[in-house]
C-alpha cells in the first residue's frame, strides 16, 4: 500500500483535521508501543498498520 493511499484512508476514516493527531498522539500496543507516524518512520509497511488502526479502532470491514 502506498503512503498516500494510507493517509487518504486514515483522512476518510478519522476526518481532516483528526487523522494526524490520531497518527501523531495514539500509541498503540500492536504497534510495539509506538504511534502510526512512529512505526511508519520505522520502517513498519503502510498496509501492516492499516491493518493494526483498523483492529485497535475497530473500521468497519467494508472502510478496510
Amino acid at each position: 500500500m502506498r503512503l498516500t493511499v494510507f493517509w487518504q484512508r486514515m483522512t476518510d476514516h478519522f476526518g481532516p483535521g483528526h487523522a494526524d493527531t490520531f497518527a501523531r498522539d495514539h500509541v498503540m500496543t500492536e504497534l510495539g508501543g509506538r504511534t502510526v507516524h512512529e512505526a511508519l518512520d520505522a520502517g513498519w509497511d503502510a498496509k501492516e498498520v492499516w491493518r493494526v488502526v483498523c483492529t485497535v479502532m475497530h473500521v468497519p470491514p467494508e472502510r478496510r
